[in-house]
Parts: structure tokens; C-alpha cells; sequence
């Protein structure tokens, strides 16, 4: 531009295309089909809307199907079938038949078969197995059938574990992909005759609790017998006294407490096995043994079921003074002062009152850690925090409950041990064959804490070996993979 065209305002504008940001037009997401608009086909199309699919419903009424979730379309069985290559069923294995009409509208699709039965093998064959015999000409994958609507509703699937099978590697590729972007980890269990397998896991009743529940009521069992033994009849057989009214809350109190402390170091137990094996076979690539992984699995439980009667334990503890037998005695001793004209001597014992105070101070602090310890061991809390923060909590501050709620349990029977009215029959106390197993934890738990140990078992775990024969190593490698 010259300084004559700048003066006289007659300047040449060049032609550029311009466009508003984000105006680009973005590549369209696939679109998805569900079969079924109850509560589950309505939770799994809302969470594929939020992950950025389309949905189609296909229904036998479209136009009163019920509400479904915004953004959504809803068509007529043969025209979603139509629409979509992959097919969602959430129907009941008893509306399959509308599918054997709609199998010209299904060839060549995908079909992934989300059902569950209410009981087992009520049926000859799995739904899957029969889904494909119904349609031949689609490719049935069996998968995300251990999904709830609630899990779906909630967002709660980071890291679930979904299982899927089919006869098509082809077919089970995009299902994969699809639940990998969904949050999930998936598991191919090969081909479609793991469909019943699949389809009675959902029916497992607490599968990782039934270990930890069988543990805490053989404990609860044997501490109660044991302890009514020692107590009740003990007195009733020796004493001619019947103390039976005894057994709801004060005999409760005290197998609560027991069961919890050792349920607490069962938990922590595993750990120190499997570091102790690690240290013996210089090595971590070896597999722990099976019974030793399936205690290493259901750690969790274990403690949140010694959460559960510490709870108890401490509730029991609160209503002991406002029980009638409690306040009876005191009546009575206050009634029999008076009418005797005399008074009990009372001097101050320091030391009980020490013992005291500590054993509270003990127990108010390890009931506060074990709050603690649950607290983060759900996953909406657990999954806020780094990892080293949750093995801080987990390990370090679970190792110092444990501790304490030992000593805990040694100042309750500091003057205790050497009375020999405290070994009935000749048996010892309750809390006495409680306090083996967190001892030994402990005990064990320090000799990994010597410096010498952990550098050991440090560099172990970060892959170092004390031996690597070659054909041992090749064949341990090859189990791992």
C-alpha cells in the first residue's frame, strides 16, 4: 500500500475465509442400539449419551415407552435394529422371541447380551447360546452382565471388572473398546460357551465376604462357648451364683472385643507372610501360593468386619452402667451402709488410676483409627487419594491401630496375669488368647522393620533377584505371562 492510496482511504482488502472457532465440524459418533427401556436399558443409554454416543431405543411401543434419557431416539424394533451395528440386549430371556422376527434386520450385527437369570441352571442352555440360535446370522457376545442399574446410575464402574465372550474375536473387539472408554477393565473369557459361567456370577452371594464372615462367627462361636464355660457355669458349678444374666451384654462385651482384635491382625497377617516368602525365594516374580492369595484378596473384608465389632464393643461398653444389675449393686451397697452405720474405707490407688485412664485413652484413640481406616477404604474415598497416601493410611496407620488396641488389650490384664483366680479350671482368660496373634504380627512386623531386612525386601520388590538360573527363570516368566 502506497502513501497516496493511504491518504485518499482507498485500500484493497484482501478476500480471506473466515469462520467462527469450533465451527469445524466434529467426526459423528457412532450410534448405538438398546433393546429394553427398563431400568437398566435406561441407566446404559444415559451413561453412553454422557460418554459422547448416540442411542437408539428400539421398543415395541415408541410413542409409550416410558421416559428415557434426553437426547435419545426411540423407534420400532426393525428400524433401531436397522440403524445400529452394535445391539444392546436388556430384555429377560423370556421376551427373546420378538428377536427370531428380526433376524433379517440383524444380520451381520453385534449382538452383546446383557441378561441374568434369578437362579441357576433353570434353563438347559445359556441366554447367550440361545440368543445365537435365534439369530445365526448375528454375532453374539456375552458381556457387562454383571453391571447393576444403580452402578450405572452412579457412575461407580472405574476399574470394575467386566467379563466378556463370544465366538467372534471380530465381534468382541469393538465391546472391548467400547467398555475400555466406559472406565472399565475388561476380561475376554474366549468363546461362548463361558456364557454361563458369565451368567452366574451375579448370582454369587458375597463371594469375597464368605471367607471373612466363616472366620469372625467360628471366633464369635468359640470365644462365646469358651467364655461361658469360664463364666457362667463356672460360677453356677463352683459358687452355687447365677450369673446367666450375664451372657447378653457383659459376656457380649467381651467376645466383641476379642473377635475384633484378632480379625484386626488377620488382616494384616498376609502381608508379612507373603513378604517373608519373598525374602526366601529372593525374588517377587514367583506366584504366592493359592490359599495365600485368596487371604491377601479379602483383606478388606476383614477389616471392615473388625470394624463392625468394634462398633459393637464400643456401644456394649456405654450401656453397662445404665443396666439394671449395675445400678441394683450399687443400691445395695449404698442400703447396706446405712442400715449398718458403717463405711467402706476408700483409699486412692494411683496406679489403678493410671491403669485406668491409659486403658480409655487406648481405647478411644485405636476405636478412632479403626473409624479411620474404614473411612478410607471406600472407594469414593480411596479413589481421591494418591497412592502413597493410601498405603500411608492403609499400612503404616493400620499397623500403629493394631498396636495400639494390643496394648490396649495387655493394660485391661496388666494386674491380671500371675492372679491365680484368674486361671478358672485352669484355663486362661479370653482376652489372653486374643492378644497371641496380634503379638506375633507385631513381632514379625518388627523383624521386617530391622534395616538389614527392608533393604532386602526393598530391593526385591523393585525387581531385583537372588538367583536366575536360566531355565528357571524362563519358566517362571512364562507362568506369569
Amino acid at each position: 500500500m502506497t502513501v497516496a492510496e493511504a491518504a485518499s482511504g482507498k485500500v484493497k482488502q484482501e478476500s480471506v475465509s473466515l469462520c467462527p472457532l469450533g465451527a469445524a465440524a466434529a467426526p459423528q459418533q457412532e450410534l448405538l442400539c438398546i433393546f429394553g427401556t427398563g431400568d437398566l436399558g435406561r441407566s446404559l443409554g444415559q451413561l453412553l449419551l454422557q460418554t459422547g454416543y448416540r442411542v437408539v431405543y428400539g421398543s415395541r411401543r415408541p410413542h409409550s415407552c416410558g421416559p428415557v434419557p434426553q437426547g435419545a431416539q426411540v423407534m420400532n424394533h426393525a428400524a433401531a435394529a436397522q440403524s445400529a451395528h452394535l445391539v444392546f440386549i436388556c430384555v429377560h430371556r423370556e421376551h427373546y422371541g420378538f428377536l427370531e422376527t428380526l433376524a433379517p434386520q440383524l444380520q451381520g450385527k453385534v449382538l452383546i447380551d446383557l441378561s441374568n437369570n434369578l437362579k441357576k441352571d433353570i434353563y438347559p442352555e445359556a441366554n447367550a447360546v440361545y440368543l445365537e440360535r435365534l439369530v445365526p446370522g448375528a454375532a453374539v457376545v456375552k458381556g457387562l452382565n454383571t453391571l447393576s442399574a444403580w452402578a450405572l446410575q452412579n457412575g461407580l464402574l472405574a476399574g470394575k471388572l467386566v467379563y466378556l465372550c463370544g465366538n467372534s474375536a471380530a465381534a468382541k473387539q469393538p465391546v472391548a473398546e467400547l467398555a475400555t472408554r466406559l472406565g472399565l477393565s475388561v476380561v475376554d473369557k474366549g468363546s461362548l460357551s463361558a456364557a454361563r459361567e458369565l451368567e452366574d456370577f451375579p448370582l454369587q452371594l458375597f463371594p469375597q465376604w464368605r471367607l471373612p464372615l466363616i472366620v469372625a462367627l467360628g471366633l464369635t462361636t468359640f470365644f462365646f462357648f469358651y467364655l461361658l464355660i469360664r463364666d457362667v457355669i463356672y460360677a453356677y458349678s463352683e459358687k452355687g451364683k447365677d450369673i446367666s444374666y450375664r451372657i447378653l451384654v457383659s459376656l457380649a462385651n467381651k467376645v466383641f472385643p476379642i473377635v475384633s482384635l484378632i480379625m484386626l491382625s488377620l488382616c494384616y497377617l498376609p502381608g508379612i507372610l507373603a513378604a517373608f516368602l519373598q525374602l526366601y525365594r529372593g525374588t517377587k516374580y514367583r506366584l504366592f501360593p493359592d490359599w495365600l492369595d485368596r487371604w491377601m484378596l479379602c483383606r478388606k473384608q476383614l477389616g471392615l468386619i473388625a470394624l463392625g465389632f468394634a462398633f459393637l464393643h464400643a456401644i456394649t461398653t456405654f450401656i453397662i452402667p445404665i443396666r439394671y444389675a449395675v445400678r441394683h449393686k450399687l443400691i445395695s451397697r449404698v442400703v447396706d451402709e446405712m442400715k449398718n452405720n458403717k463405711t467402706t474405707p476408700f483409699d486412692f490407688d494411683n496406679t489403678e488410676a493410671w491403669g485406668t485412664d491409659a486403658l480409655l485413652v487406648l481405647g478411644i484413640l485405636g476405636f478412632f483409627l479403626y473409624v479411620l481406616l474404614g473411612i478410607t477404604s471406600l472407594p469414593s474415598v480411596g479413589g481421591s487419594l494418591s497412592w502413597r497416601e493410601f498405603n500411608f493410611i492403609q499400612s503404616k496407620l493400620g499397623h500403629l491401630t493394631l498396636f495400639i488396641c494390643t496394648a490396649h488389650g495387655y493394660i485391661y490384664g496388666w494386674n491380671k496375669f500371675l492372679r491365680p483366680a484368674t486361671y478358672k479350671w485352669f484355663t486362661p482368660p479370653g482376652f489372653m488368647l486374643c492378644l497371641v496373634v496380634p503379638s506375633v504380627v507385631l513381632l514379625l512386623k518388627l523383624l521386617l522393620l530391622l534395616p538389614c531386612v527392608d533393604r532386602s525386601l526393598t530391593r526385591i520388590r523393585q525387581g531385583w533377584e537372588r538367583n536366575k538360573p536360566g531355565g528357571e527363570s524362563v519358566e517362571i516368566k512364562a507362568t506369569n505371562l
